[in-house]
């Protein structure tokens, strides 16, 4: 049976394992001291001091003790002789604490509370054997409820004398990258086979710090955890994740209980860690909605009173200057209560959200027309899907579909590269090279009479609103081409072709969706007969500019 991830319990009580990964936060920043009285205080003034542990609560409420520290000797228990970490944010889910000099925090707990370390910068957490961190103690004495198809968490036994976390220290460069995979999303053992052909085998021994799945781990077969985090282990990187709305136990009767096969295997369903110079936010926006008990609930776009209160307090400890990239699954402008969201993030100059869901890739920027009063638009990220259209579409010569997506992207995965405050996303086409950036769509052959009424479409996958994308045909002058928010001619070729296919043995494609990144112009009047080079050039926002070619022929 699956161990359950749990913190270490001192004074040699019980050692429940303790979940912490790389889940970094500035360790160099400004100690904060908690001192004990009888309740936590938590500040919300913004220009106030960050909110620490002022007090031990009620004498009729729980409350959990501990220690984090340096383990020195890497057996994760907390030893004489080993170093206290003071300044460090551990958290309940909702009250954000600092430990004091002695590196001590408490925090009230009830029967369902997971505590979590932040991860200070330059410090990671232990990983288990699948490359998870291990940052959290999941205090549930009685476990999760009985009855559901899919196993939660194991009874953990009474609240431990002391929950200590332990850290390793590691560098943290101002500029890394981190991984970000969108939906795998796999129904069976053989779509985990699939991720592992399409997009594993090509990032093992990766540079990158780390890696991230936003949410659809897996297709509602939550059996497939294990295996799908075997697979993605071998990358050999730490690897968070985020709950997505096939994470989830349909089965559940609350919100509060759909989460429990995920906290069996990942831990908490939000929470937070800071890495080099950035802080990351892990949001759960999925909310569980049974309106008629007895009957299935559905889910919606939501993050409750509770978790705001986190990333309210949360935040409060990050330097405003400090880039803040929040990961979630359903994307933003989809989130019921994302205004409460936007007043925590719109003053800060550098913060950045990116979801999944959509199996589209779109680069959002959300202004005053979505209810957002910052400064400048905040920009979300609707990232590429490693399963791109539910692993639909004809197989290629490894047997793998080509699943490209509803918006004529392939299938694939992004790389967020942060220096400092600056960020930079790549986008990944699974099994291609990296300057594969676009996909011309022009007619073979076409008639010198049809030139002029003759379309050619550039489907530059991470271009955005700010992206300007031209063409030239026979080296000639470069003409600009238009943003058109359609769907992609060829991508709808493709699936109307394969649809009249009699007997297919694959999936069927998905109805087309409008691209956002697809950009138009018709083919210069004057060619002359014979074969020509369409060359275009695409101009990302962050100024860089990737080109492509197709050779057509003009006919008489």
């Amino acid at each position: 049976m699956r161990r359950p991830p749990i913190a270490v319990a001192a004074l040699g009580l019980f050692a429940v394992g303790l979940l912490a990964l790389r889940a970094e936060e500035p360790a160099n920043e400004p100690a904060q001291s908690a001192t004990t009285s009888s309740e936590i205080v938590l500040r919300r003034d913004r220009n106030a001091a960050p909110p620490v542990a002022t007090t031990a609560v009620a004498a009729d409420a729980s409350v959990a003790k501990g220690i984090v520290f340096h383990d020195a000797n890497g057996n994760e228990s907390y030893d004489e002789g080993e170093k206290p970490m003071s300044g460090v944010r551990v958290s309940n889910g909702e009250e954000v604490v600092v430990t004091d000099e002695d590196g001590r925090y408490e925090l009230p707990v009830d029967d369902g509370t997971i505590l979590f370390v932040v991860k200070p910068r330059n410090w990671r957490t232990p990983l288990n054997e699948t490359n998870n961190p291990r940052f959290y103690y999941v205090h549930k004495p009685s476990g999760s409820p009985q009855g559901k198809r899919y196993a939660g968490v194991e009874p953990t036994g009474p609240l431990p004398e002391s929950v200590d976390f332990p850290l390793y220290p590691q560098e943290e460069p101002e500029k890394f990258q981190a991984i970000l995979f969108g939906d795998p999303q796999p129904r069976t053992q053989q779509e985990v086979d699939w991720i592992a052909h399409d997009v594993v085998e090509e990032l093992i021994g990766t540079d990158a710090a780390f890696g991230v799945t936003l949410g659809d781990i897996v297709f509602d077969d939550l059996d497939l955890f294990e295996p799908q985090a075997k697979a993605i282990a071998l990358i050999g990187v730490p690897w968070y994740n985020v709950l997505g709305n096939h994470d989830v136990n349909y089965d559940a009767t609350s919100d509060e209980l759909s989460d429990e096969t995920f906290e069996r295997h990942y831990g908490p369903n939000y929470y937070s860690f800071d890495y080099g110079p950035a802080h990351f936010v892990v949001l759960d926006d999925v909310e569980w909605v049974v309106k008629t008990p007895g009957k299935r609930g559905s889910y919606r776009g939501g993050l409750g009173e509770k978790q705001l209160a986190f990333v309210e307090n949360d935040l409060a400890h990050v330097p405003d200057e400090k880039l803040v990239v929040l990961l979630m699954h359903i994307p933003l402008t989809g989130v019921t209560d994302r205004h409460p969201l936007y007043r925590l993030i719109e003053k800060r100059p550098a913060c950045i959200s990116i979801s999944g869901h959509t199996h589209t890739h779109e680069h959002v920027f959300i202004d005053g027309k979505d209810g957002w009063k910052g400064p400048q638009p905040h920009h979300h990220i609707v990232n590429v899907t490693v399963s791109g259209s539910w692993w639909s579409g004809s197989p290629d010569e490894r047997g793998i579909p080509h699943t490209q997506m509803r918006d004529g992207g392939p299938n694939g995965y992004s790389i967020l590269t942060v220096e400092g405050t600056d960020y930079v996303l790549d986008y990944k086409a699974a099994g291609r090279p990296a300057d594969y950036q676009m996909q011309i769509a022009a007619p073979e052959a076409v008639a010198t009479a049809d030139l002029e009424k003759t379309d050619l479409w550039v489907n530059v996958f991470n271009g955005s609103a700010k992206s300007s994308v031209e063409f030239r045909v026979g080296g000639g002058d470069w003409s600009p081409m238009t943003q058109r928010r359609v769907v992609d001619p060829l991508f709808k070729w493709i699936s109307e072709y394969e649809t009249k296919m009699l007997h297919r043995p694959w999936r069927a494609l998905p109805k087309p969706a409008n691209s956002s990144h697809l950009w138009h112009a018709k083919l210069p009047a004057d060619l002359p007969v014979g074969v020509h080079v369409v060359e275009v050039r695409a101009k990302d926002m962050w100024g860089r500019v990737y080109e492509d070619k197709r050779v057509i022929r003009v006919t008489d």
